[in-house]
């Protein structure tokens, strides 16, 4: 008799996606969605495995895995994270009916080892992203990693190689793609790039990302790791620093330190605001422009940094790093000036030859959207965008794209290049200089030390192999 887990398998390749065709509710929504109802059988949910179960997968992530699979593993190097989520997992199963093991691991790779996970999601600090992308996908298991995915542009390259080898499904968490609207426009971000692709404000020009910025921090002094936490996996490929543990600044849910929640403002570790929100916006920026398979050809800025560099590197390691404010200027091949800035409301404004449309997670607005009414967008607009399946919630996409084996609406290729540009624009503004950028063979034109950024080195048994 075949397996249970043999049975899943082959159920996944060939059940029929005609139960998907109803709307889902957004992702935020308490209840259960239509696509979860109909998604799976009891007993034919996939098995997830979860690595990395801090605020942010506590905060939206593990909402959407519970509707569509059976979480068995949860894995941190932060021993309070894992039985945190243990309890929530364990207690979802109770309102349920369900009652399976839920695994505790330090170490990702037990989770990998495991044959009967078929999903992993990655909710980690950014460094750690395509390391353990990289090695799930060579398990064979299906991948949700949150965004920004990458740490380098050379990673992104790593990853689309063992995508295209392993042939995994593979979703980025840019749910902008997917969700954030209202009961009159339901996709504000899919309704503004369907608008602009149909050149209802004519011939773009230029398109400005509004990031806001980022904070500094005070002097934070050295402290004692806290038991339960391995400070040095969690640094992983990153360089060998010691902990540090300051007081409460901008955030009021976490001290100032170079973990959890604040890892955000520290070069080890992520690319600042740049990459934290430039991996929204400038995702649905070039997406609108037509340029999320290019990139720019050339990319220059200014910043305010929290602490001297010196050749682009920080010369101070006690107070966060990442730029404060920042004005770059990126041109495309098709002539659009793409400007991420600091300044300004939180969101994208679209200026074209006959007009203009801006659109946050708030709201959507300009000529365009007031003309709806009379001049509607065509039926499959949408639909299209979305790569011809409905719209619903995000991790609903990826559920529904495992069971087909296409690639979601947030995929890696696409996301790559949006990632391409928000790494360009912090070694423009880390080196202080312009950089001509060849988007085709994804090198910068001229600048020997420049591309030397394209890569970073990594700490010896940390190092990411494809």
């Amino acid at each position: 008799m075949p397996s249970p887990l043999s049975n899943r398998r082959q159920f996944l390749k060939t059940s029929s996606l005609a139960a998907l065709a109803g709307a889902s509710l957004p992702y935020w929504s308490t209840l259960e969605t239509q696509q979860a109802r109909a998604f799976f059988a009891a007993n034919e949910r996939p098995v997830v495995g979860c690595i990395g179960v801090g605020d942010r997968w506590r905060g939206g992530i593990v909402q959407g895995l519970m509707r569509f699979g059976e979480i068995a593993a949860v894995c941190d190097v932060d021993e309070n994270n894992v039985r945190r989520a243990q309890g929530i997992v364990k207690g979802d199963q109770e309102k349920r009916g369900v009652n399976r093991e839920v695994a505790t691991y330090e170490d990702y790779r037990k989770v990998l080892e495991r044959p009967d996970i078929d999903v992993v999601s990655i909710v980690t600090p950014d460094h750690w992203h395509s390391k353990i992308a990289i090695e799930a996908m060579k398990a064979g298991k299906d991948v949700y990693c949150e965004k920004p995915l990458t740490l380098t542009i050379d990673e992104g390259k790593q990853i689309i190689k063992v995508l295209d080898q392993t042939k995994r499904v593979f979703q980025v968490g840019t749910q902008q793609r997917s969700e954030m609207g209202n009961a009159e426009t339901p996709q504000f971000f899919l309704t503004a790039v369907a608008l602009i692709q149909a050149g209802r404000i004519g011939q773009v020009k230029k398109v400005t990302c509004g990031i806001n910025g980022a904070p500094a921090s005070g002097k934070i002094p050295v402290a004692e790791v806290p038991a339960g936490f391995n400070w040095d996996m969690w640094l992983g490929q990153a360089p060998f620093t010691p902990y540090r543990l300051g007081e409460f600044g901008n955030n009021r849910n976490y001290r100032e330190s170079r973990t959890h929640y604040e890892f955000r403002w520290w070069y080890e570790y992520s690319g600042g605001k740049m990459t934290d929100w430039g991996a929204h916006h400038v995702d649905i920026a070039q997406w609108g422009i037509g340029m999320d398979r290019s990139g720019p050809v050339s990319i220059q800025g200014t910043a305010v940094h929290p602490v001297p560099l010196k050749d682009g590197h920080p010369t101070e390691d006690d107070r966060y790093n990442a730029a404060t404010t920042f004005n770059v200027s990126a041109v495309f091949p098709n002539g659009v000036e793409m400007v991420i800035t600091s300044e300004g409301d939180n969101g994208i404004l679209f200026e074209g030859t006959e007009g203009r449309l801006f659109v946050n997670r708030g709201k959507i607005t300009g000529k365009p959207i007031d003309e709806l009414k009379s001049n509607p967008l065509p039926e499959d607009a949408i639909p299209k965008l979305y790569k011809g399946k409905k719209p619903g919630s995000h991790m609903g996409n990826f559920f529904e794209c495992i069971k087909d084996r296409t690639q979601p609406i947030s995929d890696v290729y696409t996301h790559h290049r949006s990632m391409t540009t928000c790494h360009l624009a912090n070694i423009a503004i880390r080196l202080g200089r312009k950089l001509e950028w060849d988007p085709e063979h994804e090198q910068i034109v001229g600048d020997k030390d420049a591309n030397s950024w394209l890569a970073r080195e990594q700490r010896k048994g940390y190092e990411i192999v494809t």
